[in-house]
Parts: C-alpha cells; structure tokens; sequence
C-alpha cells in the first residue's frame, strides 16, 4: 500500500526576543491545517531578517515557499489556497449585526436574572437599551472619528457642529436610563429627539438624496454602510421612546 507524503513548506518567519509575528503565527498553523509538512525558519535577529529580506528581494515576513516557489505571506498564501482574504476597505454589516446579537443575548441574561424567564415582556426593551449602550460605546471611542462621519448626514449636526459631539452621550445615556428603568421621563425624551433626527437625515441622505455613504452607527472607523439598517436604529429609538412612559403608565 503506498502512503502519500505530505508536501512541504518552507517558511521564513520573524521571531525575535522582542516580536513574535503573529502573521507567521498563522501562517503555521493554516499550512498545518491544509496537511503540509512545515519547515519552518525562524528569524531571530534583526540582521537575519534583513539578510532574509534583501536575498529574497521581498518587504515583509512571514514569506512561503511551495515547491520553491514563493507564494508570499499570509494572505497571499489564502488566495494561493483559494480561500478567502479580507478586504480592510471593503463596506460590511458585520459590525452592527455582533452587537445587535450581543444586546439580545444580553437583554435574554439580564430578563433570566430580573424574571427567571428569558423571554419576558421587558426583553425586547433590554435588548434595545444594551443595543443603544453598546452603539454609545462604539462612538466613544473615538469621538473625533466619529463626529466626521456622522457631520456627512445629520442634518442637525450640519447645523450645529457640537451636536455630534453631545450625540454618543445622549444615546449612551438613554440607553443606561432604560436599561434600570430609571427617569424615563428624562430617556424618553432623549431617544424619542435623537431617534427622529436620525431618522429624518438618513431617509433623506440615502433614499431622496441617493448618496452612498458609510454610517457613523458603529463608530467613525467602520465601514458599515449608510441605508436600511441605520434607519432600523432610529426607528427602533423612536419606539423605545413612545413605548417606555407608556408602560409606565399603563402599570
């Protein structure tokens, strides 16, 4: 019975006591993954890696060789594999859809804690209130990012500068607000005001004015873009806004 031998992969790899490249790192263990035998050579010095870099006439480590061909580093070695590779540029929901999925598996925590139940008449409004906090979170983080992007489209902040600045703070807040089911006379009013502004400028951007721009939802560095989901946000804003005191009345 005859055994196939596993190809073999050289690779040339950075680690030095400084950096360990974690490119190289997956480089390993993707080349593993896809059965090849690694011959793996490690880099340990600043002087063999530029030794490495000026014989092999490349920029950058990791770099693999099949058959002594050079395939490249990491992502050029998951196009040769006919995988996948990410582009940094390119538009995605992705963002937004990890936290719409981790506020309601948070609403569900927070309604098994409070009711001893996971679906509870209050886990829609957990949800949306973790959803609102999380969004919040993602502004703050860069403010200046994001008060860039979001002057693209609001209409109030066009008008009023600051207004982009106070915009994460509101939301944040608001979000808290409801979350404890605390001052709704105050979270109410909040995202009720910010909601149907939102609501207003990204109808208007996106399907009166039809521009293709990328929405400040996620923070001023995402590539989430402006349409369908940002107008669900504000929507649902404006329904949290009407639907909370009306609960506290009706109770």
């Amino acid at each position: 019975m005859t055994s196939t031998k596993p190809a073999t992969a050289r690779v040339y790899r950075m680690k030095t006591s400084e950096h360990m490249c974690p490119f190289g790192l997956k480089t390993i263990d993707l080349l593993k993954r896809k059965g090849f035998e690694v011959d793996d050579n490690l880099l340990t010095s600043r002087e063999e890696i530029d030794e490495f870099k000026k014989q092999a006439d490349v920029d950058t480590t990791p770099q693999v060789y099949l058959d002594d061909k050079r395939i490249g580093g990491y992502e050029e070695l998951r196009e040769h594999l006919g995988m996948s590779v990410s582009d940094p540029d390119a538009t995605t929901y992705r963002p937004v859809l990890a936290i719409f999925i981790t506020a309601l598996c948070i609403g569900l925590a927070v309604s098994w804690a409070a009711h001893g139940a996971l679906f509870t008449v209050r886990l829609p409004e957990y949800a949306v209130a973790t959803a609102m906090v999380l969004l919040g979170l993602q502004k703050l983080q860069d403010i200046e990012s994001f008060s860039t992007m979001f002057l693209n489209y609001d209409l109030l902040a066009q008008r009023h500068v600051p207004y982009s600045y106070v915009y994460p703070y509101v939301e944040t807040l608001a979000g808290l607000l409801m979350l404890a089911g605390a001052l709704i006379w105050l979270a109410a009013p909040l995202a009720l005001f910010v909601g149907t502004v939102g609501a207003v400028s990204v109808f208007k951007a996106v399907y009166i004015d039809k521009r293709e721009l990328k929405c400040a939802c996620a923070g001023g560095n995402s590539n989430v873009p402006l349409g369908f989901v940002s107008l669900t946000e504000n929507l649902v804003m404006i329904a949290m806004g009407l639907w909370m005191p009306l609960r506290m009345l009706v109770a």
